[in-house]
Parts: C-alpha cells; structure tokens; sequence
C-alpha cells in the first residue's frame, strides 16, 4: 500500500483548525458592552458593580498597566435557540498561548456571585443547556489588565513590573463578546481527533497501532461535511468509536492525573493580584467538580486559602463545600510553596506548623504529602522536617529543570542530613502544567525510570505559575486516556491515592542521600539583597521576641504577644514564597517585601524592648544589662539571660603601621596584616603558630565579574561568569578607625565603576575573629560582586549550614555533579578544615557562595608548595529582568573570618554575628529559661505553646553531625516535659529528673519539647 500518512496528519491539523473548531459555536449574536474604569487598586465587588458603565465597543483598547475594569455585557437568548446549548464568548483580548500571564477576569451575576473566571484558554460562561429562548444576560467582568512582561522574546527589560513606572498605556482591545450556540457533538468530536492525533503522533510509524489510528481518522475527514459540520459530527465520531474503545495493553503505565493550577504568590504580579488569581481559578475549579463527577482538584497553600476567605467569602464557601465532598483536596501542608534553601531552620518549621494547623483548622485534614513542584532545589533539612511535621510523602517535579544532570529516580526514598527518610516522587511528565497532550503524556512513559519494578507516576493537570486550573477539554483529554491502546492509562484521583498505590507497588525503591540541588537558577541565593536581608534580620528578631516574651511571661507575668507574633510570623513565611525571597519577581514585590520587613522589624524590635524592659529592672539604676539571645554564652552572658554590664578591663588590642603601607592588628590571639590597598594580606592564628591567607594572596579581596546570563537574568549565573574578572584594589581612604580598648578597626574606602564600597575591619578583644562590614553604594548594571578568601588550607569539601546542621560539598569537580555546584547555598556559615585546624567565614545576611582550589608551585623546587583553597561570599548582582533596577542603591554587610574554627566554633560565630548582644538600662540579671550542658546541642526556639495554655515549648537541635547526650535544665519549677512533633502535638514522655530532662540525640537529630510548669 503506498503511504499518506503525512498527507493525512496534515489533512487534520487544518481540518481541525479552520473548519471543525470554529464549528463548535455556529451561531452567535452581539453582546452589549459598558466598562468602567477604577481608579488605583481594585475596590470590593459591591462597589464594581453598581458604578456607572461608559459604552464601549469590541476592538477598542481597555485597561492600563495593572488596571481593574469592570465590564458589564447585556443581551437576550435568540428564541430560535430555543431547546440549544448557549454560552456567552468572553474575549478580553487574550493570547491563547499565555494563559496566567494577562489579562484575566472574574464573572458575577447581578447579586454578587461569582460564576467563573476568564482566561485565554478558559473564555466561556454556559448561559443554559437547553436554553428556553428569550432569557435575558447580564454578567458583570472584574477584569484585570495585567501586562505582559514575559513575552514572545522573553527576559527583555520593562518598567511594566511597577505601578510607579508602568504608565497607563491600554494594554488590550476588547475582543469578541458574544452569545453563541455551543455544539456538543462537535465539541466532543474536537476531543476525539485531539487525543487520537496526538496517541498517533507519539507511536512508531512502525506501529499498527498508529496506521490503524490514521485510517479510522481518515474515515471520519471523509464523513465530513465542511459546509455542514454540525449535521456530520455525529457520523465522523461513529467512524472512530472503535479505535477509541481499543482497550490498553495490561502492562501499560498508569497515570494519576490530579487537577491542579500552581500559582505563584508572587512573581510576575504582585501579592494583591495574586488573591484574585486565586479566586478566578477556585471558581473555575469548583463549577468543574460540579459539573464532573470524576474530577478531582488538588490545591496547595494554606496562605492563598486564607486570603480567599478573609477577601472573597463567597468563594470560599464554594470551597468549603467542595472540600466537605472530598475532590477538592488541600495539600502540601505548608504556609505558601516557600524556597526551601535560604529559610532559617525555625522558618521552615513554621512553614509546616502554619499550613498544618490551617488545614487541621479549617477543614479538619491533616495533609500527609509535601508538594513542592516549582522550588529552585531542596534543603537536605526537608525529610526530617517533613516527618516531625507529621507528613509521609514528598512531590516535586523541578529538579528536571537542571541543565547538567538527569536526576536518576523518579520515585524513591529521600533520605536527609540526619538519616530520615520520605517516599518521594518526581513526575516524570516534566510539568506541573499538563494538559493531558498525547506528547506529554507519551514522554511520562518514556522518561519514566523505574520501569519494570514500578508502574505509576502522577501527573499535575491543569494551567498554572499565574493560575487558570484544569479544563473541560482536559477532563475530556483524561477520559479517552483511562484505557485506550497504545497510550498509558490516565485516572483522575487525589495525591494521597497515588501515594498509597505507588509506595504499596515499590516500598524498595531506591535512595537518594543529601540535598536536591537545582543545576539551574543559582543566582536566586543572590539576587534582590535587600528581600534576603529582610529574611535573615526577621528569623533571628522573631527567635529573640519568642525568647525574651516568653521569659518575660514566666519570671514577671509579662503579657505574651500571642495573636502578633502569629500575624507576623504569616508574614515572613509568605515573602519566603519561592519567587520572592529568591528575589526573581517584579519590582512591585521586592518594595513592598521592603516595606513589610521595615514594618516587621519595627513591630519586633518593640516586643523585644518591652520584654527586655520588663526583666531589666530599674532603668534609673545606673548600669546596663547585656541580653544574649545566641544558643551559646559569650562574654560571660549565658544563652538566652542576661547579666550586668561590666567595663572592660582587659589588654588593648594594638594597632600599628605595616612596612610598606597599611596596618597591623594584633590582639594576641589574632595579627591581622592590612596592606596599602586596604586588603587582608596575613591573619595570623598564634596559638596555632599558622597562617590563614595562602602565599601571595588577599583575603577580603572584591571582585567584579560581568553578569549577563543566556537566559532568566534574574534566576541564573552561568559557569562562564569566572571567565572575567576583575580585582577591586584601588583604594581611596586607608586609615585607622579605632586604636585601643577593646577594639581595633582599619576603615579603607574605594571606588569603582559607578559605585563605592566603604569597609570597616574590626578586630576585639578575646576574639578569633576578624569582622568586616561592608557598606557599598551599588549603581552598576549586570555585575556580580564577590568576596574572596584565598585561604593556605588543603580541603576536598566544605561544610555549609543549612537548617538544622549543615552538609558537605566538594570542593573539586571529580563529577559534573560535584562541577554543577559552582554556585550553592550556606546560612551563616561556610567552614572548611584540615585535620586539627579550620577556617570558617561566616555573614549575617548573603546566602549564595563558591568555593574553588588551586595549587601553589613552590618558589624554589618544581615541587607543590601548597593548596590554596578559596572561599567567595555572593554579595550583589544587577539584572534587568523582571526588575530593571535590580539592587541599585546602598547596602549594608557584615561577615567575618575566624581562623582556627572546629565546626562548634563556626556554628556558634554563625549565631553571634546574627544574635548581636542587647544592652539595657538597668540593674537585674536574668537567668536562662532553660539551658544545655553541651555546646553541639543548639536551642533555636524557646516560646510558650501555641495553644495559650501558659506551657514553655522548646526546640533544639544536634549541631555537630555527632551523637550527644545532653542535659536540658530549666529555670522554673516543671511538671512535666513531653516530647512533641512540630506542631506540638505530643509524640512521647521525656526522661526527667526534677526539673532537668536527659536528652540523647542522634547527629542533626531534632528535639521539640513541651515543658508544663507547676501551678
């Protein structure tokens, strides 16, 4: 038989296209149309719908940059309609190809409910099925002109991204607003060559299978009639009822389809655009349970279900119900779809402990699966986080964004830094956006790589990033796939079903050791400094707030600030969402995290004085007393008390000028050697009798590298940014700060480019530390700044903290996996070691850091002379998209080198240099609520339970990757202490004795404690 094939496929695409499609509406009248405009931000929907309506007709240009329109549209049912299916077409002048990234609206009725929302792939509103003739149509659009910034030519620079730079340009001409008679036969005929055209596409030209799907197509072209499509639908789709009803083979793969639209809490909009992103979709989502018996929708985040409740009750209603019913099921079990690499240890914890309770609150669900499927790579903190928070499984589908590496599993266990692990799963659909394409769904069962010992994956449905949901066609889509030869077989069920079935299917999956690194957006641990600075300073005043509130309560009956503290914490945990705190949205998001974080400090810094006050005594004593929030003593304050300031009496540390230009600093622990171009050219460790800067290089060196990445500006660095570089080392202002006393400084001041960087490098007394802050003045464009520590240290790894403990990185690259990681994520540390002596470098604020090695020649032998191992700290970049003005202005650094380091001396510098000591006015000292006898046991929480009910809850966690039995005493009479999981729930009895409780913990092991105390 000769072929044409190609000639038929072809046949089908413009069949399809200009003749069958436009078929589906064959009849349609005009609509009315009014608009009007509302001035600024969006007003409450009573107010949209009764203002006044100005004529407006289609094709004319509607709505500035980040406008709110309301369109009213009027009609009547032709009565020669009478008995047919009718819809009302609502084009507000979408682009079919961007849904979530434009235009959108939200349908009323006259009385204020919401009947769906609008996008560009979801444009209809069913008016009636059948229709009657002659009913009347007003519906009310609150449409959102939302531009455009990630266009056909994506990451170019726009002032869009601001309401302060947008203009107000029209963004949009109206388009068609009509009613029309929708064909259901054609509609399902649509669906019928959709799913047979893409099975077909997707099988071997070898295949029966697929020439079988061709002639049956081929039949069904012949059976129509182009000039009377509606007339020939029905006989087209009988000629392929039988290809369609070919039963799957019995060894097909099995696809858990779960309705789905993951929104961004931010990005491309800003936060108040997100609440109506929200709403538009959940109504969407619930006509469609409504409509579909099988459907079932899967929705994340407790923080977009709270603002529907408190901005659109009306919704959220259709919500509860929904959720009642079962099929639309919350998941996740956190605040917001939060980045997982820069939130401090407590942070991610009350990611789960907030969308936990929220969900056990509102709808009595306690959610079991983690779904994170859009975060730029996974703490290796998560598995035991996610277990103490009382969840079981983990879902996320990003880590196939990484360029270098193919991840090998797509279902197994993930085992953490401590040794727990969590049944995971990595859809291999490679989308949290499917439509149920015969491509995609092909490429689920191609990638899939555990074939043969498992046999599911699961598969998010649904239009997301700016919303939008699951659509009819995908539901249609999904019902062909249950069983169909040749494809795999498609059923919707909620998470929780698929996780059952594939842990049951493949308990012995293989293990995945250690963090999930993303081989793709690394600049996110750098970009928009200010939001990550915001972060940092929120985590450690909110553990201080907790920390001297609760001690307060408990030693002078201060009042708790329970209803605030929770406010605010809802508030870090949502700018930590995963486009924000990684500083990739628009400009609108990064001011206004600006001014939520100013406002956060502020409200913070008041507990915090108010409780400090309350236990200081009387502020007319005449002295002062030092509060020390950090886990450790220092200074003779123990952790988390305070003592008495006393004057420093001890040996000055010295200052005097190096030869050839510069500095010396000494305090007999440390002699740092500053030379004439204001760089660290000797740090001196006396006890150790060694060096910390490699032969012929400089520490505190700032280096300037061209930035301009291939794609995502914002998100990415690429390896060939090291290509360039360029050594900040002249100098404008070398002169000492202070001379004497309990401190040595050397201020040195330089320009470069369109910018300045001043710097002050302290020594103290009694330290083994060198602090440097750093302000810089940042006007320049598509740069990355760097500081470097060029350290005579031989090291294959380092050691960098993240929540909970820290894990280790190579420093070569053996692999390219280990070569992928030339950019990666630390706390506040970065420590490296030999053998008996380590460095660590440790910063109050930066997260992103490299680290590279080379080795010496020795000067006078062909031998080596040395590994010279250095450490970089990622300060700033500027790209110019999506924010065009990415970190411009002055920012403010403080980090700082401590030679001789163990890792207990990196945590605990890590801690001091966030946790700065308090000094008050008065005359008491304060002893600890409780406290450790053993320095690797760190406390990071201590608080009075969430519940009101008066009991110290404290967490704690093992530092040092080692085992430790531990002492935890407490500085108040208890009656008992529990061990409980993270929401405080209790799990167990701890060992007590009075009030002392044993602890024994594993390496990184974490402990969560309820403490009742006696009446």
């Amino acid at each position: 038989m000769h072929s044409n094939r190609t000639v038929t496929e072809d046949r089908l695409k413009r069949v399809l296209d200009e003749r069958i499609r436009p078929a589906v509406y064959p009849q349609s009248v005009p609509l009315d149309i009014g608009i009007w405009n509302a001035p600024g931000e969006p007003v409450p929907v009573a107010e949209g719908l009764v203002a006044p309506r100005t004529p407006i007709e289609t094709g004319e240009p509607w709505g500035p940059p980040w406008g709110t329109s309301w369109i009213t549209v009027t009609g009547v049912v032709p009565d020669e309609w009478a008995g047919r299916t009718v819809e009302a077409l609502l084009d507000l002048g979408f682009d079919e190809n961007m849904p979530g990234f434009q235009c959108e609206g939200l349908v009323y009725r006259a009385d204020g409910s919401p009947v769906k929302g609008l996008n560009p792939r979801n444009q209809w509103i069913r008016i009636g099925a059948p229709v009657a003739g002659g009913e009347s149509v007003e519906l009310h659009i609150e449409a959102s002109s939302n531009p455009v910034l990630l266009d056909y030519h994506p990451f170019l620079p726009t002032d869009l991204g601001d309401t302060d730079t947008a203009g107000d340009e029209p963004q949009y001409k109206l388009a068609r607003m009509d009613l029309a008679v929708f064909d259901p036969t054609v509609w399902e005929l649509v669906q019928d060559l959709e799913v047979l055209g893409g099975l077909m596409a997707e099988l071997s030209t070898d295949s029966p299978r697929r020439w079988e799907i061709l002639r049956a197509v081929e039949r069904s072209l012949d059976a129509v009639d182009l000039q009377d499509v509606g007339g020939t639908a029905a006989a087209a789709r009988e000629r392929l009822a039988e290809v369609l009803a070919a039963p799957a083979h019995q060894s097909a793969h099995r696809i858990s389809a779960v309705g789905h639209a993951h929104i961004d809490s931010a990005w491309l909009w800003p936060l108040r655009e997100t609440v109506r992103k929200v709403a538009r979709t959940i109504s969407n989502m619930t006509a469609l349970l409504e409509e579909e018996p099988e459907f079932v929708y899967a929705m994340s985040q407790a923080q977009q279900y709270a603002w529907i409740k408190e901005h659109r009750p009306e919704v959220y209603a259709r919500v509860k119900k929904a959720v009642a019913e079962g099929r639309f099921v919350p998941v996740g079990g956190m605040w917001v779809e939060s980045d997982t690499n820069m939130p401090g240890s407590e942070a991610l914890a009350r990611q789960f402990v907030h969308g936990k309770r929220f969900f056990l609150e509102e709808f009595g669900i306690d959610t079991e699966e983690v779904w994170l499927p859009d975060t730029f790579g996974y703490s290796a903190a998560l598995p035991q986080i996610v277990k103490q928070a009382g969840a079981k499984w983990f879902l996320t589908q990003k880590i196939s964004w990484s360029e270098t590496n193919k991840f090998p599993h797509h279902t197994f266990w993930w085992e953490g830094l401590d040794g727990t692990r969590v049944f995971t799963h990595f859809p291999p659909i490679d989308t949290y956006n499917a439509q149920l394409s015969g491509k995609e769904v092909a490429h689920a069962v191609r990638n899939f790589q555990e074939k043969g010992s498992a046999t599911r994956s699961l598969a998010p449905t649904g239009w997301g990033d700016g919303g939008g949901g699951t659509t009819r066609e995908m539901l249609a889509h999904g019902k062909r796939l249950a069983d169909l030869e040749g494809s795999a077989r498609v059923v919707f069920e909620t998470p929780s079903a698929f996780f059952e079935k594939a842990h049951a299917e493949y308990p012995d999956a293989p293990v995945w050791v250690g963090e999930l690194y993303l081989e793709l957006h690394r600049a996110t641990l750098t970009s928009q400094a200010r939001t990550k600075q915001g972060n940092r300073r929120s985590e450690h005043l909110l553990k201080e707030a907790e920390l001297w509130a609760a001690t307060a309560a408990v030693r002078v009956g201060f009042r708790y600030p329970y209803e605030d503290l929770d406010r605010i914490w809802k508030t870090v945990l949502l700018l930590q969402f995963h486009d924000i705190l990684p500083g990739s949205s628009i400009a609108w998001v990064h001011r206004e995290a600006e001014a939520k974080y100013a406002a956060v400090a502020g409200e913070l810094e008041r507990i915090i004085g108010d409780a400090q006050a309350a236990l200081a005594g009387d502020p007319a004593a005449g002295t002062s007393v030092l509060f020390n929030a950090a886990p450790h003593t220092r200074s003779g304050v123990p952790a988390g008390g305070a003592v008495v300031a006393v004057p420093y009496t001890g040996a000055p540390v010295t200052a005097a000028p190096r030869e050839g230009g510069g500095f010396v600093l000494d305090n007999g622990l440390l002699r740092v050697a500053v030379d004439q171009r204001g760089l660290v050219v000797s740090v001196y460790d006396t006890a150790a009798g060694r060096e910390t800067i490699a032969p012929g290089s400089a520490a505190n060196l700032l280096q300037l590298h061209p930035d301009f990445p291939n794609r995502w500006d914002a998100w990415d660095v690429d390896t060939f940014y090291r290509n360039t570089v360029t050594d900040l080392t002249d100098v404008d202002i070398l002169e000492l700060d202070a001379v004497g006393g309990a401190a040595a400084a050397v201020r040195v001041t330089r320009g470069f480019g369109s910018s300045r960087v001043e710097q002050v490098l302290t020594l103290r007394a009694g330290e083994r530390r060198l602090d440097i802050a750093t302000e810089v003045d940042w006007h320049e464009t598509e740069k990355f700044l760097k500081a470097a520590f060029p350290l005579d240290l031989h090291a294959d790894r380092t050691a960098a903290e993240t929540q909970f403990g820290h894990l280790y990185r190579a420093t070569h690259t053996n692999t390219s996996w280990d070569a992928a990681k030339f950019e990666a994520c630390a706390h506040r540390f970065v420590h490296l070691e030999e053998p008996g002596w380590g460095v660590a470098v440790v910063n109050d604020s930066t997260y992103g850091y490299d680290v590279t090695r080379t080795v010496r020649p020795d000067a006078e032998t062909s031998l080596t002379g040395g590994t010279t191992t250095t450490v970089r700290l990622s300060l700033l970049r500027a790209p110019r998209f999506p924010d065009p003005h990415t970190d411009q202005g002055t920012h403010r650094f403080r980090y700082a080198l401590v030679p001789g380091a163990a890792i207990g001396d990196a945590v605990r510098e890590g801690y001091r240099i966030n946790l700065p000591e308090r000094r008050v006015p008065g005359g008491t000292a304060v002893a600890p609520l409780v406290s450790v006898d053993h320095d690797a046991v760190v406390v990071t929480a201590v608080k009075l339970a969430d519940d009101g009910s008066g009991d110290v809850v404290v967490r704690l966690y093992e530092s040092g990757g080692g085992r430790a039995r531990a002492r935890l005493t407490t500085g108040f009479a208890m009656a008992s202490a529990t061990v409980c999981d993270l929401l405080e729930r209790p799990t167990g009895e701890a060992a007590t004795r009075g009030s002392d409780v044993e602890l024994a913990l594993r390496p990184f092991e974490i402990r969560t404690l309820r403490l009742s105390r006696e009446a």
